[in-house]
């Protein structure tokens, strides 16, 4: 249950109004190429390989946060109900400033490197974009990020919080992968999902809130506990 929700706020962070829009400035930096009649032109297999080498990049940095937030997790084990009170609170007021119902200007400020980074010119160093773009504090991915943090914080073992994050990785990675794909073949697949970003938004923050409020109440263990007997494997 943990998992299907990570992945799936990962999906929806990608189509927050500060990711997808400048999708194809990261696509032009991490492979050179530009638009030309209505199209990205840039080689596939560059283009795949760049967009693969950006995604493990980040992927690296969010499963890293999973881990230190499990191991953070284990040293207030004791304090279990506490946490899971505190962390329902935080994601419900995040869930909250999505929907636009709190305006707290500190949860929107974000954190910039000061030197611009080179484009890269391997496969190698475009995973270090993808770092970059990790370890950087975006409002529109940091609401979402944070509530996926604080359940990872929840968990068990430090599997459990790296595959947690591993999966809202994933969320971020598939459609990032596919439009990017498709912008070579046409951008108006940019502009139709424009469209509807203020919707993304919007769901998200619902579910953000029902979490939480599950968190809070202790519905979101035993839906797991439920859900975990029919689970292939053990994390």
């Amino acid at each position: 249950m943990s998992l299907w929700i990570a992945l799936g706020a990962g999906l929806l962070s990608f189509f927050s109004p500060c990711i997808f829009p400048v999708l194809p400035a990261y696509l032009s930096h991490l492979t050179g190429g530009n638009v030309q009649d209505q199209k990205f032109q840039v080689k596939s297999s560059l283009l795949i390989q760049r967009s693969i080498a950006f995604v493990i990049g980040f992927s690296l940095v969010f499963m890293m946060m999973g881990a230190s937030a499990t191991f953070l997790g284990q040293l207030f084990q004791a304090n279990k109900k506490i946490i899971e009170h505190v962390s329902g609170i935080f994601i419900v007021v995040f869930g909250l400033q999505m929907l636009g119902v709190f305006n707290f200007s500190f949860l929107m400020k974000d954190k910039k490197w000061d030197y611009k980074l080179q484009k890269p010119k391997s496969w190698f160093s475009s995973i270090f974009i993808g770092i970059a773009f990790g370890s950087g504090w975006t409002p529109c991915v940091g609401l979402t990020l944070s509530s996926i943090l604080l359940l990872a914080s929840a968990t068990t073992t430090f599997n459990q919080g790296i595959v947690l994050l591993g999966f809202y990785s994933l969320g971020m990675a598939i459609p990032f992968l596919l439009i990017s794909f498709l912008m070579t073949k046409s951008l108006k697949i940019i502009r139709t999902i424009n469209r509807y970003l203020g919707k993304f938004n919007t769901i998200n923050g619902s579910v953000m809130i029902l979490l939480g409020l599950m968190i809070f109440t202790g519905q979101m263990t035993k839906i797991t506990a439920f859900f975990s007997q029919f689970t292939l494997f053990d994390l």
